[in-house]
């Protein structure tokens, strides 16, 4: 009797081991299942279809004629169901990369589309913060500038959608001289024209920061000079060429044809001297157009414009501007690429141009009614024609550091032509190691 009572008591313990057994195998597999789906997941091929509102992200609009706000409306008046909402950040450039890396990096899906500055692009592309676009998120770049379209890929893959550009110009003294010079030794040579009238020859942005980066970068690649190879890292400015170029600034400066006290000069400061009529020459962007023609100006009514000088023809502009890209974690990604279509269609971008912001469709430089309002657009799209993106790397910040630093020493007699050029290849080096 005993063993006839005990046998239901051991078939109920070895059921409940059974089921409890089974109950963690499952939990388990699920626990295993849900870790490797969660490791496994990639973002890029996450909500390829999703479509509803979205929100476009882009540093201050100063335009005066509100670009961006036009933009939006002219989206949203054709799509009810897909509006897009404009989240403005500062005006600080700072301020808009940490802002833009806080969210991407969190992986926050709020921002759908954002305006990036031309040198981040590599960057977010990189860390797999912006979709790609290719397959069947491709757009159509063809009616596009080239040196834009350059500007938004990485290793040979589309990451934007270049929504507006921008390219340094020669601003020259039309009253002083009969034509602008297309080369460096042309230029050179005029800069006894400026000794005669008592003024500076030339200047540009030569203070250690990032408009020394650019201002260099432009010279250097003019010569033929390079900073980094294909991959974006490995550095290849150490080359006669990008010596050859440096040189012609250095010497520049002990000759005295660009004035000591540039190496203090951003933006502003070299604005004001040639508005102030103490400059033949000076390498800037578009937009002083019209300060330079102001009623204060000195310069009124005698301002010429040009592409930048080369070594044997017109130079190699740094491209500005910003590239638009899709959020890798945005829920409506559809309607994101539709958005960034948009941006570069013909009509948007004839928003962009009436706004005085260089546009990246390349018939619009040849319209009359906008080169009336902007005698500059000839000038402009041979400059962008002919245009280099800054180095396109996914540590670009450090490698800006590396030519302006290096640049900057070898302008205020500090180093030797030799010795910066090897710092800039050091300092890149060290960037991608």
């Amino acid at each position: 009797m005993a063993l006839n009572k005990m046998a239901p008591r051991r078939r109920s313990l070895v059921s409940r081991a059974a089921l409890a057994a089974a109950s963690a195998a499952l939990l388990t597999a699920a626990f295993t299942s849900a870790c490797s789906s969660s490791g496994s997941s990639n973002p890029l091929s996450e909500n390829l279809s999703g479509r509803g509102p979205i929100t476009y992200v882009e540093g201050k609009d100063t335009t005066e004629t509100g670009v961006v706000k036009q933009l939006v409306e002219r989206w949203n008046a054709a799509h009810a169901d897909e509006k897009v909402t404009f989240k403005e950040q500062s005006n600080d450039a700072s301020a808009q990369y940490d802002d833009l890396a806080q969210h991407l990096g969190a992986k926050q899906p709020d921002y759908d589309v954002m305006a990036l500055d031309v040198p981040w692009t590599a960057e977010f592309a990189a860390k797999g913060w912006i979709q790609p676009l290719k397959d069947s998120f491709s757009i159509d770049t063809s009616t596009l500038l080239s040196p834009t379209v350059a500007s938004a890929t990485y290793k040979g893959t589309l990451y934007a959608a270049p929504r507006n550009t921008n390219g340094g110009l020669l601003f020259y003294r039309k009253d002083l001289i009969q034509s602008p010079p297309k080369t460096w030794s042309e230029l050179l040579a005029d800069c006894n024209v400026a000794k005669s009238h008592g003024i500076d020859c030339y200047t540009g942005q030569f203070k250690n920061y990032e408009g020394l980066t650019v201002n260099a970068a432009e010279v250097i690649n003019a010569y033929g000079g390079t900073f980094v190879g294909p991959d974006g890292k490995t550095p290849t400015v150490n080359s006669p060429q990008s010596r050859a170029g440096l040189q012609v600034l250095v010497d520049s400066f002990k000759d005295g044809d660009i004035p000591k006290e540039s190496t203090s000069f951003t933006e502003t400061e070299s604005q004001n001297a040639f508005a102030q009529g103490k400059l033949l020459f000076l390498r800037t962007w578009p937009s002083f157009y019209g300060p330079a023609n102001a009623d204060s100006a000195a310069t009124k009514g005698n301002t010429g414009v040009a592409p930048l000088p080369g070594k044997d023809g017109i130079g190699a502009s740094t491209l500005g501007g910003y590239n638009a890209a899709i959020s890798a974690y945005s829920k409506n990604k559809a309607t994101a690429l539709d958005f960034l279509r948009f941006l570069i269609s013909e009509d948007a971008q004839h928003i962009v141009a009436d706004g005085a912001l260089p546009s990246v469709r390349a018939s619009l430089y040849d319209d009359p009614a906008l080169i009336a309002k902007m005698p500059y657009l000839p000038a402009l799209k041979d400059s962008i024609a002919s245009a280099v993106p800054r180095p396109v790397t996914p540590f670009y910040p450090a490698v800006s550091k590396a030519i302006s630093e290096n640049a900057y020493a070898a302008l205020t007699g500090t180093k030797s032509v030799d010795d910066a050029i090897t710092g800039m290849q050091k300092g890149i080096e060290a960037a991608g190691s």
